[in-house]
Order: C-alpha cells, then sequence, then structure tokens
C-alpha cells in the first residue's frame, strides 16, 4: 500500500501533467489559429492520470502488439492528444506548434498518419464502437494483455453507435474495454441533453452491461482509483467523469459559445498565466510486459471449390470464406444477422471462434472491423447490400483512417424479386465508389467469385464485393484467373464487333443471352464483363470503344447514378473519348415486387431492352 508521501508526489506529478497538458493545448491552437482547446482543458485531468498512472504504452515502439489502445473518440480534443504525444516524449514542441498547418502529421482531428493513432476520429460516436473491435480482438482471437481506453465526449453520447458500442461490449463481457466519459456539460451551441445528470448516464450503461463508476472529473485521486478498478475490472466499464468545460482558465470554465474556437494570443497570454507557467517536462509512461503475439502462420495452401452448375455468387462468397478460415489464422467474419443469407455462416465450418455475430447493428460491425485491422487481423464483414448505407460514415471515416476492411453486401438489385425496394442495394456502387481508395467488385458466378473472394484478403484499403441473390449460370471455368483491376471479354474480340456491351454480375448473363439473340440476326457484339468497377478497366473498354465505333451499351442492376455507367464515361472521358454512340440501361423507377426475371424486365434491364438498345445504337 502506498504511503502518504508516495500518494503525495504521485498526485503532484498528475497535477503538474495535467498543467502542462493544458498550457500546451492551448499554444498549439492559438498558434493555428483554430481548434478546440476548451474541449481539451476538460480531459486534461483525466489523460493526465491515465498516461502516467495506468497506460501501458511503449511510445518507442507503436507496433508493439502488448500496447494498449487510447482512443480519442472526442476527435476534435485533438490539441490534447498532441500535447499527450510531446508530454511522452514521442513529438517535440517544434512540431507541436505545426498543428493544423499544411504538411503537418498533426491535423485538425487525429489520423493514422502519426504511428501512435491507431484509426481516425472526429465523426463523433465512432472511436467506442472501434474500441469494441480492438477489444474483441484481443479477448477472442489473440488473447492479448492489452486494454482499450476510450475518451468519450459527453455529446456524442446522443449518437446512436455509442449504445451499439455499449450493448455490444456488456453482450460479449469486454473486460478490457474502458469508456471515459467526459461529462463536461455544454456541446458546441450550448448545453448537452444530459448536462451533468450523472445518475442518467450510470443508469443507461447499467442498462446495457456496463459498470458504471461515477466521479469528479478533476480530482486526481478519483480519477487514479477509478482507472485502477477499470483495469481490473470483470466487466466492461464506463468511468463517467463530471467535468467542467475550459476548467483551469476563469473565463472560459463552463462558458457556452468557445466550443471551437482558439484563444487569441492575449487571451492565451491570459490563460497561461492563471494555469500557472508549465515547464515543458518529458514524463514517463509504464511500458508494458513483454508478451507474443500468437503466430498467424497460414496453415496451409487455399482450398478454393470451383463450380460447374448455377450457384448464387452469396453462396460461393461463402465457401470462399471457409476455405480462407482453414489456411489463415488471421482472417477474422463479421456478420450483421443475416449471416443465413450472405452466406458468411459457412466460416463457422472451419474457424467458429473466429466468427463475429454482431446482430443488426451495422455500424458497430463496420466499427469492428477497423477495430480489429488496427490488430493486423484480416476483417471480412457482410449484410445486405442495402444495409451497408447505414454505415456509410464508418466506411468514410475507415479510409481516412488508412484501414484494410474488406466488405460483402449481397441481395443487391431489383433482381433479389419480390422482397421488393427496401431490401434492394441500388445505390451501393455509387457509394463505395466514392470511397477514397476503395477497390469494388462485382462477380458474375461461382468460380469469379471465389478468386475474387481470395485477392481480397490481401488488398489493401477499402474493398467492396457486391454479390447476387439468384443462382447464376457458370460462365468461367475453374481455371480463369481475375486479377483486380482487370475485365473479360467474354463475346467477340473481333473486328467485326459492331457495338459493346458493357455488364457485371446478374447483368451479364442478360448480356450474354442478348448476344445469341442478335447473332441470329448476323449483328456480332463484344460483351465486356466488368467485374472490377473500381480501379476500371480504361484500356480494355478504350480498345472496344474503337474498334466498335464508339458504340456503348452499359447495363446494370443499379440507380442510373453513380454506378457503372458512369465509371465507364469517366474512363472513356479520360481516355480523350468525346463522340460515344451511348445507352445506359439502369433501373430509372422506384421497383416494387416480383419475380427476379420480372424485375429486371420492368426495370428496362433484361434480354429484350439490352437487344433493343443494340440495334437502336444500329439504326
Amino acid at each position: 500500500m502506498a504511503t502518504v508521501a508516495e500518494t503525495s508526489s504521485k498526485l503532484d506529478l498528475y497535477r503538474d501533467l495535467a498543467r502542462q497538458l493544458r498550457v500546451d493545448s492551448i499554444r498549439c491552437s492559438t498558434a493555428a489559429g483554430s481548434g478546440h482547446p476548451t474541449s481539451s482543458l476538460s480531459a486534461a485531468d483525466l489523460i493526465a492520470v491515465l498516461l502516467t498512472g495506468h497506460l501501458r504504452y511503449d511510445f518507442g515502439q507503436p507496433e508493439n502488439p502488448a500496447n494498449d489502445h487510447l482512443i480519442f473518440s472526442k476527435g476534435h480534443a485533438s490539441p490534447l492528444v498532441y500535447a499527450m504525444f510531446k508530454a511522452a516524449g514521442a513529438i517535440n514542441d517544434d512540431e507541436l506548434m505545426t498543428f493544423r498547418k499544411l504538411g503537418s502529421r498533426l491535423e485538425g482531428h487525429p489520423t493514422p498518419i502519426l504511428p501512435w493513432v491507431d484509426v481516425a476520429t472526429g465523426s463523433l460516436g465512432q472511436g467506442l464502437p472501434i474500441g469494441v473491435g480492438v477489444a474483441l480482438a484481443g479477448k477472442r482471437v489473440l488473447e492479448a494483455p492489452y486494454h482499450v481506453w476510450v475518451l468519450v465526449g459527453d455529446s456524442e453520447t446522443a449518437e446512436g453507435s455509442i449504445w451499439e458500442a455499449f450493448d455490444h461490449a456488456g453482450h460479449e463481457g469486454l473486460e478490457n474495454l474502458t469508456a471515459i466519459v467526459d461529462v463536461n456539460r455544454l456541446g458546441q451551441r450550448g448545453p448537452t441533453e444530459l448536462e451533468w445528470d450523472m445518475g442518467a448516464y450510470a443508469a443507461r450503461v447499467r442498462a446495457f452491461g456496463v459498470d458504471p463508476i461515477v466521479i469528479d472529473g478533476h480530482d486526481l485521486a478519483e480519477i487514479d482509483d477509478a482507472l485502477a478498478r477499470a483495469r481490473t475490472a470483470t466487466r466492461p466499464t464506463a468511468v463517467l467523469a463530471r467535468t467542467v468545460k475550459g476548467k483551469g482558465v476563469s473565463f472560459l470554465e463552463n462558458k457556452e459559445g468557445w466550443h471551437g474556437k482558439a484563444l487569441d494570443p492575449e487571451q492565451a497570454k491570459q490563460a497561461i498565466a492563471e494555469l500557472g507557467e508549465a515547464r515543458s517536462r518529458t514524463f514517463q509512461v509504464a511500458k508494458p510486459e513483454r508478451w507474443e503475439r500468437p503466430s498467424m502462420q497460414r496453415t496451409g495452401s487455399l482450398a478454393l471449390k470451383s463450380y460447374a452448375e448455377p450457384i448464387a455468387t452469396r453462396k460461393a462468397y461463402g465457401d470462399a470464406l471457409a476455405a480462407l478460415g482453414a489456411a489463415r489464422k488471421d482472417v477474422v467474419v463479421l456478420d450483421a444477422e443475416v449471416s443465413n443469407s450472405t452466406h458468411a455462416e459457412d466460416f463457422k465450418k472451419t474457424a467458429p471462434e473466429r466468427f463475429f455475430e454482431m446482430y443488426i447493428a451495422e455500424q458497430q460491425m463496420v466499427a469492428a472491423a477497423v477495430g480489429m485491422q488496427v490488430v493486423d487481423l484480416v476483417p471480412f464483414a457482410s449484410t445486405f447490400a442495402a444495409f451497408f448505407t447505414r454505415a456509410y460514415d464508418f466506411i468514410r471515416m475507415a479510409a481516412i483512417s488508412r484501414a484494410q476492411i474488406r466488405l460483402v453486401g449481397s441481395h443487391a438489385g431489383v433482381s433479389i424479386g419480390e422482397d421488393g425496394p427496401s431490401q434492394m442495394g441500388l445505390e451501393d456502387l455509387a457509394m463505395m465508389r466514392a470511397v477514397y481508395g476503395s477497390t469494388v467488385l462485382y462477380p458474375c458466378d461461382g468460380n469469379q467469385t471465389a478468386k475474387l473472394v481470395a485477392q481480397m484478403a490481401d488488398r489493401d484499403g477499402i474493398t467492396y464485393m457486391r454479390t447476387t441473390r439468384e443462382k447464376t449460370a457458370i460462365v468461367y471455368d475453374k481455371g480463369e484467373s481475375f486479377p483486380i483491376g482487370g475485365s473479360k471479354v467474354v463475346r467477340g474480340g473481333s473486328n467485326k464487333d459492331r457495338a459493346t456491351i458493357v455488364a457485371a454480375g446478374i447483368t451479364l448473363h442478360e448480356a450474354l443471352k442478348a448476344v445469341d439473340v442478335l447473332a441470329h440476326e448476323d449483328i456480332s457484339v463484344r460483351v465486356i464483363d466488368l467485374y472490377t468497377v473500381k480501379p476500371i478497366d480504361a484500356e480494355t473498354l478504350a480498345d472496344a470503344a474503337r474498334a466498335t465505333g464508339g458504340r456503348i451499351v452499359v447495363v446494370e442492376d443499379h440507380w442510373v447514378e453513380g454506378g457503372i455507367g458512369d465509371a465507364v464515361l469517366a474512363a472513356l472521358a479520360e481516355k480523350g473519348f468525346r463522340d460515344l454512340h451511348y445507352r445506359h440501361l439502369a433501373v430509372r423507377k422506384m421497383p416494387g415486387s416480383g419475380k427476379p426475371a420480372e424485375m429486371l424486365d420492368d426495370a428496362g434491364i433484361s434480354t429484350v431492352h439490352i437487344v433493343r438498345a443494340v440495334k437502336a445504337l444500329l439504326g
């Protein structure tokens, strides 16, 4: 047990660090002329105690697998993040003062261009769900000693994703996860929903199976005790800290109108005078004990199934996952309670311990995938294509995090049939194409799907695959290869071709039937299977456009905006084509319910409509 003198010395250390963190948060944001100093001041005591008392992190080796993980879900408190890095000796004062300047690593909100930042935050409600993913990986896959600490803002607890995270943390019993909620009462434009009603916060998190510890967020001894209890807890913990926004500066404390505003030089001088000049120090941070990460060595060659009979690409996806699970220990699979439809459940045949049921919480599912890749796992996450729209902000932020995740959306397009438009992913290609650095794949048969899934496992960035509900005929032999970024000319290819049809997935089969119809009339047509929608194979498209006089028909089971048609036109425009004869067959009206073939025909993307479009181009 610590002596009175030792306790006093420890509290003095915390106090000195908290003062330095506050001063540096003001200094760097004033130099930048922007930022969120008051949001940083409220949490400075919490971070001071955490950094020097409870965090186990080797700042000299950020890749150490035993390191704790600290995520600022309230990413706008970035002045505090960077002040903390300076206090730990990770950056120097000169770099601190480059905050928010062009070319600086210290961006307005933290991103992983800094090696001590796991993920990008700033879009509120995301850090805690991602932390759940890191904690899940540590508990269930790696059996790792690290603890996950997430600083959560009180305003962001209005986000549903925060409660998806608390729910899943409680359900999984993630004792290696602690949410530190900075309850400073004030949001951007005024008071938060619950203000300082600590009882309400406690009741809410307790209802989700998370143990609340309510403290004064400026009482260093209370913070110290709470974090010690959280580290050794047997259930997930939420430290609910009542704090004051702008703490330590009289004209900022608990004052509205200061959110996201830097102090001018005179105000900063006055604030620092109140806080007391902080000597610029480097504080010792305890390093984790040595721990060897379990071997992720591949267990054998990848034994993909091959297909000769019609099969749904969603089923081929599930078979490929099972093969990956048998061959690789680093692959994990997440699904949003539709795994018997996406066929992600097939992964459980070979690696049940690495399958994660995320229930109907698509935001939490994508966030957990992002968290798992932080610790170098290879996540695949699947649901209906339509329901990824709910998680789109998480996907957008995953790109800013430079995350390596694989998303698979099934039941896409009107071809799902009777379930109707609420279940039809008709905007997925557009939204996934718009993600920075993304890869978008749309296979047409089982053999192509299997080969593409295998490549997804080693693909950088955000990779999205669209799969089909209905069984489709086998187009390709098992020996065929499908490099990402390529396409296939599946019909035609000679100088006799008079038009080009570009299709992918379900509409490729309609295109192939159209070619057969046209052949009876001695009309030769080239068909391109655009299985990689992004990055697009512009060369093959350009060759076809030149060979067929610029006569192009694009057919897709997607809204007219943003999908394959727009991708093709953009690629050809960049190649210098200005005089195309173009027809775009896509979904242009709100669909209803019907048989898959009826739906394709009603949308104007079936065989008969493709034949008409080609003939119209030929005049």
